[in-house]
């Protein structure tokens, strides 16, 4: 079976109220995560990466924790607990993808891409248009 070469999986996110707890299961688990907690203050949410292997290329776990009392992170835990937020994929033109999936009838959140974690462009796939399910698509910056 061949994959598409302009897609890969770059890592599932998990909600989680504390980082701190949420990252000793899955270090007990043998996971190791990045040193830095990167927050972006426009999504009101702070985030750590683990690698999912060896290879780079195998993708991350994204542990994503709410900064204060309202935001996206913070909504989403209050309203279903913490648990499996998006699943997220890597492609080489955001904007150009973004395009073609709302000309098939694809709900994104953002009319453009914005600035995400790991200097990352991102847009979100509505769970409404994919059977429920919130996908993310990224792509990394030219310039970083």
């Amino acid at each position: 079976m061949s994959m598409p070469s302009d897609i890969v999986l770059d890592h599932v996110a998990i909600a989680v109220s504390s980082l701190d707890n949420a990252k000793k299961i899955y270090e007990d688990l043998g996971l190791k995560f990045s040193l830095n907690i990167e927050v972006v203050e426009s999504q009101k949410v702070k985030t750590l990466f683990a690698e999912l292997g060896k290879d780079k290329s195998a993708g991350h776990l994204e542990l994503l924790g709410p900064i204060g009392n309202d935001g996206p992170i913070y909504n989403f835990i209050q309203k279903n607990g913490e648990g499996i937020h998006h699943l997220a994929f890597l492609v080489k033109d955001i904007t150009q993808l973004s395009l073609d999936l709302k000309a098939k009838g694809y709900r994104l959140l953002y009319e453009n891409p914005v600035a995400g974690a790991g200097g990352k462009l991102v847009n979100f796939i509505h769970p409404k248009s994919t059977g429920g399910v919130l996908i993310e698509i990224c792509q990394c910056q030219k310039n970083k």
